[in-house]
């Protein structure tokens, strides 16, 4: 199995939306349709790609890993996004990620043995998952001979993007980050990778206006979730998780909704192999919005919005966030990556609910962080946010939706140290008094340090005393 040297004849990006559109050429940096003012899709002439028979042929470039290309986990399926010649792809061996059995995990989310896998982005070389679509992000650029790039962020954004620029030395990076709640693990990656850094006076969403705005005016190459390039990047997520399951289809995927880049990805990924006959069924989708910033949940769950052919109701989504700002409602949530109001990608995913028959939940700050601790005392340290899908899957198992035999796959977004305030704030610090003002009165899973006095026998009384507890 060979790639053509130069494939970018055969893609092209068009509108989502069905009324109408042109289409354009990939060397054109665009992020909307200029007809529809819509988000685009990279699409592909796939009678001309050299797609295999099967997906286990991808297995083969195992044995060729000393070409950069195939010891990414994203680039060795450079069939299934042949926007890129190869001499053209930005690859930092992004991808080397697991999908891990938890039986531990599934336990706690109320799942027979066997039937939980945690697929772990967070052994990415930034520590997220954005990487897999920041590589692809990062090709384009170089494709159109970027010279600048810009994203806005919580934080995984800035650090991807500003390590791939550092590697690379292709092109510089402004990131622009809001002055509400931000990870100093994931800010300290930007600052540290050399990224020119401006925090604007507000959140993500004020933040993602200016960066489009900016980049619009300045012609600087825009990174964040509206670059289609990004998302065609984070569809080997998907296919790395097929291969974790020996190229079986999961019956759930359930992943944390923030800007609904993933969910979005997913999506397309999965309707793609659906088309090219390389997978039989559709797994099921749950998107897992934090209580604080749910907006996907309440329009998808609570209002009814859905894809409809591609025509979405819009008065929906405009009264809601219409309402919205009357109220100054502003996201609010310990899981910071996913801290986001205005979710760019919402049409997309409404895409993916429809193709795979999903389903939204939200999820309070307290229970994605028992899920963050049990994740956490099963083995796998993950950041806030990531947690919200074990979450999820827990309280979609109490409803009945998930079966206790249904095969689940698990996103864990990010790693533990992305937000390590996060974590210690669980297990070491005092009970915040707004939490006992509403009945909670301990964290469930707490492992707090004890102190002991600078003596043996004080020392050994000590251990085993815990070890009784």
């Amino acid at each position: 199995m060979s790639a053509a040297s130069d494939l970018t004849d055969i893609a092209f990006q068009t509108s989502i939306s069905p009324d109408g559109g042109e289409t354009y050429d990939i060397g054109q940096v665009l992020t909307s349709c200029p007809q529809t003012n819509e988000l685009l899709d990279i699409n592909y002439d796939w009678d001309r790609v050299p797609v295999p028979a099967s997906m286990r042929e991808f297995e083969r470039r195992w044995s060729n890993r000393r070409n950069p290309l195939d010891f990414s986990g994203v680039w060795r399926f450079r069939e299934l996004l042949p926007f890129a010649p190869e001499d053209r792809i930005v690859t930092i061996g992004e991808g080397q990620t697991i999908l891990q059995r938890s039986d531990y995990v599934a336990r706690y989310a109320g799942l027979k043995p066997g039937q939980l896998s945690l697929q772990y982005e967070g052994l990415n070389p930034s520590g997220s998952f954005k990487d897999n679509g920041m590589t692809a992000a990062a090709t384009h650029a170089h494709m159109v001979g970027a010279k600048l790039a810009a994203c806005a962020s919580t934080g995984n954004t800035s650090a991807s993007l500003a390590i791939y620029a550092g590697v690379s030395g292709l092109f510089q990076v402004v990131v622009f980050v809001g002055s509400g709640k931000i990870a100093y693990g994931k800010l300290s990656q930007a600052l540290d990778y050399g990224a020119l850094t401006l925090q604007i006076l507000g959140d993500f969403d004020d933040a993602l206006r200016q960066v489009q705005d900016v980049c619009r005016e300045a012609g600087i190459y825009l990174c964040n979730s509206v670059n289609p390039f990004r998302l065609e990047g984070q569809k080997t997520i998907i296919y790395r998780i097929l291969e974790g399951l020996n190229w079986e289809v999961p019956d759930w995927i359930v992943v944390p909704g923030g800007n609904l880049g993933n969910s979005s990805a997913f999506g397309k990924a999965l309707l793609e192999l659906k088309q090219l006959g390389l997978i039989a069924e559709m797994p099921r989708l749950a998107v897992i919005n934090a209580a604080g910033a749910n907006t996907l949940y309440e329009l998808y769950e609570q209002r009814g919005l859905r894809w409809n052919g591609g025509r979405p109701e819009q008065a929906l989504v405009d009264a809601f966030y219409k309402d919205m700002d009357a109220r100054n409602r502003r996201a609010n949530t310990l899981a910071s990556a996913i801290e986001i109001n205005r979710p760019v990608n919402l049409k997309k995913c409404l895409r993916a609910l429809d193709a795979c028959r999903g389903v939204v939940r939200e999820c309070t700050d307290e229970e994605i962080l028992d899920a963050k601790a049990m994740v956490g005392a099963g083995g796998f340290g993950c950041e806030p946010a990531s947690a919200a899908s074990v979450a999820g899957v827990r309280a979609l198992r109490r409803e009945g939706v998930i079966a206790a035999s249904d095969r689940v796959v698990c996103i864990l977004t990010g790693h533990q140290l992305k937000d390590p305030d996060a974590t210690v704030g669980y297990h070491a610090e005092p009970l915040d008094p707004k939490l006992a003002q509403r009945g909670i009165n301990r964290r469930l899973y707490q492992n707090a340090p004890t102190v002991v006095e600078n003596d043996l026998t004080a020392i050994l009384d000590a251990i085993k005393r815990l070890q009784k507890q």
